[in-house]
This record gives structure tokens, sequence and C-alpha cells, in this order.
């Protein structure tokens, strides 16, 4: 029987993560702009601190670009093995307070706290004892659903504490832009602007028919539900073991260099090791995403002779993908994936690469495509 009590959903999102995790071992830094970013002339930014983005600086933003905005700011090379370590800290303390949790990255989660007496106490409790603990912040969405979820908790921030219901998030984000909602990404803004919808109110006032017309009958009316909050999808605590496992980052404006986008896909390779260092796993199928200025998507793969587990080698076979596929336009987003674990081989996914069994395919920026890759 289906459960009557109101859910409570919550978002966790871990406080410019990377950056926080070199400050505390970096404590004479605090207060000034950190960037995180390799250090080659074509790096590009994997976070900054608040006094970084207080001048513009973001994530996959290239490093000359925010030297340019924030010339004093401190550039820290990325260091994937601590970041896995501190994401494994985080949330195993997070775990000890919530028992329904659904990891959605190194540095975010979703729980389900529906019939959880006191909540609220229980999330701060948790929040108090992980940044005690681990010292990172801890920023915290709390609604009916996990999309309510997830735009509280970037309310506020850095240690935001934002609970809504449905009605009132509707009502407080009419104002906001449509991207602002989980799921639309720039392809589907754009597509709402040429039909006049740049906010999330506008978005609440168009015909459902017509969105219907424009993106197609199911993404259409999605579309029209998510600008009214309404979402049923699941916190899903035990989603059964990974077929794959993936990094990616979409650029803030499209590269060209191959050398920049070489190096991207040694630090998604380097996400990617700890990644499966933390599961134990090795696999074999080595693969790239790469999207085109015009939005045209397309994936490479290649099967190895035995499993692998280390970035070095991840990054060598993503980097030939890439030189072999040479892309033909401006790219506004790499990632990297690695599947066809050894524990599963008899199901490890074809060279292809398709999406795990039994999701539906869905629009690049759908909010069932909310996680990476």
């Amino acid at each position: 029987m289906p459960d009557a009590r109101p859910r409570v959903i919550a978002h966790l999102d871990c406080d410019a993560f990377f950056a926080t995790v070199e400050l505390l071992r970096r404590p004479e830094l605090r207060g000034l702009p950190v960037i995180v970013a390799g250090n080659g002339p074509r790096s590009v930014v994997t976070t900054a601190s608040y006094e970084a983005r207080a001048f513009g600086v973001g994530s996959a933003m290239p490093a000359a670009t925010a030297l340019r905005l924030c010339p004093h700011a401190v550039v820290i090379p990325p260091d994937h093995a601590a970041y896995s370590e501190a994401s494994r800290r985080v949330w195993a303390r997070v775990g000890t307070h919530l028992d329904r949790l659904q990891r959605m990255g190194i540095d975010e989660s979703y729980a389900d706290l529906t019939g959880t007496p006191r909540p609220v106490a229980v999330l701060r409790a948790a929040v108090a004892d992980v940044l005690e603990a681990t010292g990172v912040q801890l920023s915290v969405g709390l609604g009916p659903s996990r999309l309510v979820a997830k735009c509280c908790s970037d309310v506020g921030k850095p240690a935001a504490f934002t609970a809504m219901g449905r009605e009132e998030a509707a009502r407080r984000f009419a104002s906001a832009g449509v991207r602002r909602l989980p799921g639309i990404g720039p392809r589907s803004a754009e597509r709402l602007a040429a039909m006049g919808i740049h906010r999330i109110g506008e978005l609440q006032a168009a015909d459902p028919d017509d969105l219907a017309r424009r993106f197609g009958e199911r993404w259409g009316r999605a579309l029209h539900a998510l600008g009214w909050f309404h979402d049923d999808s699941p916190v899903v605590t035990d989603p059964g073991p990974a077929k794959s496992v993936s990094s990616e980052v979409t650029f803030d404006e499209d590269i060209t260099d191959p050398a920049a986008m070489e190096e991207t896909l040694g630090h998604l390779s380097e996400r990617l090791e700890g990644s499966v260092h933390r599961g134990g796993r090795r696999g074999r199928t080595v693969a790239i995403k790469v999207r085109l200025s015009d939005w045209t998507t397309v994936t490479r793969a290649r099967t190895l002779p035995g499993p692998v587990d280390d970035a070095a080698t991840i990054a060598r076979v993503a980097r030939t993908l890439l030189r072999e596929y040479a892309p033909p336009l401006p790219v506004r987003l790499l990632g990297v994936r690695l599947a066809g674990f050894v524990d599963e081989a008899a199901r490890a996914p074809a060279p292809g690469l398709p999406d795990p069994a039994g999701q539906m395919s869905m629009p690049a920026d759908h909010p069932g495509n909310m996680s990476a890759m």
C-alpha cells in the first residue's frame, strides 16, 4: 500500500566543496579568493571559494579568464583523491543521522525523512555534526519533493537551511529564470525564450498544449509540471550496483583548444579513479561524451582487453577517443565514463554505452538526467 504520509525530502549540498577541502588543509588562506585549477596555460577552474565567486569566477571557466576577473586569487591544483576521501567521510557521517540517503555525486545527496519525528532537528544535528567532524559546511533544502528541496538548498548559501511547500516554492521562485529549475538546461531555456518564456512564472502561465506542441507531449507537459514544482520522483536509497560511473563538465564558454580538452579529460579521469576506488571496482569500457556548440551530443567508447581503475589509463584512452573523433565544432561539454565492471561482466554495457537499463530516454537537460553523464 502506498505511503499516505506527507513526503519530507531534503537536499544536502556541500558548500564550495573542493575549495573547502583545500582551505581545511591551508587555513592561512581563509578569507582569500581561492581558485582550484590546474597549472597549465589551458587549465579550467574546478571550483572557487565564495570570495573568488564574488568576482564572477565560476567552475569550468578557463583559468586564464578567472585570473583576469580576480588577478589576486590564489590558485591551487586539484587533488581529487583528497576530495574523494573528504566526500567519503562527510556522507558516512551524514549516514549516522539519516538512513534513507541517495548519493547524487561527490558533494550532494537527497534524504527521505518521511515519517521522521522532528525532521528539522534531525537535519540540523546532522549539519552540525558534519561541520564539527569534517570541517565541511552543508546547505540544506527541505520540501515535499526532490525538486523543491533542490531549489531550496541554494537559497541563502553558504550554510543555507531553507524549507518550503510546493505552493510556496511556486510563488517564491516565480520571478526566477527558468534555468533555476533543475532539469531545464540551456537548450530548453533557449526554446522557451523563443516562446517568450524566460521566468518560472511565465512557464506556469504557459498553455500546456502549446508546450506539448513545441517540445513533444511528454517533455512539454513535464516542463509545465516543473514550473508548478510538481514532482513525485523517489529518493532511491538502494539503487543496486551501478553499471557505470561517469564525470562530466559543462564549460562556461565553448572551447576549441585540443590541449584544454585533453587536460579536462585528465581531471575528469582523476575524479573517476576516486569513485571506482571507493567502490573497489574496475571496468573494461572507457567512453567519452562530447557536446558541441550546436548541442549535437556524441559518445565514443573503447572496450579494453582487461579491467582498469587508474586515472592514467582512463585518461589515455579518453584522449585517444577524442583525437579520433576530432570535434568539428567548439565543445561545450566533456564527459568520461567507465563501464563493463568485472563483477558484472555478464551485464556489461555494449561499447555504445546506452543509459542504464530501465532509464527512460529523455532530453539531455530533462530532470531525469540530473546526475552526471
